[in-house]
């Protein structure tokens, strides 16, 4: 059974630190040809729009559109922080492969 993508707690709070919501921007998670593995993600603050999946939580909001949707089925979005740095991530259980930048996968 495909099911959306889940946005962790842990995500949402991030996008309160930020105040994304206070802004009117929402956090935008596609995916797009390219990349080292043949698809990649892009992840930014962005405006809703009409045909995007809307996941709110705490106030704020990930969207997600028409076209990634399918390739985010069962995707858990997430916010880690690292001795790397800290950024939002995708645990993608439709990648059969992705490179070491995290960015980047197959199908």
């Amino acid at each position: 059974m495909n099911l959306p993508p889940k946005v962790t707690d842990r995500a949402f709070a991030r996008l309160a630190e930020i105040g994304a919501a206070d802004q009117g921007q929402a956090l935008r998670v596609a995916v797009e040809g390219g990349g080292c593995s043949g698809f990649q993600y892009e992840i930014a603050l962005d405006a809703a729009k009409d045909d995007d999946l809307v996941l709110e939580s705490q106030g704020e909001k990930v969207v997600i559109d028409s076209v990634s949707l399918p390739f985010l089925e069962n995707a858990v979005i997430d916010f880690t922080e690292e001795l790397i740095g800290a950024r939002f991530t995708i645990e993608n259980p439709n990648a059969t492969s992705s490179c070491g930048c995290g960015t980047s996968f197959s199908m």
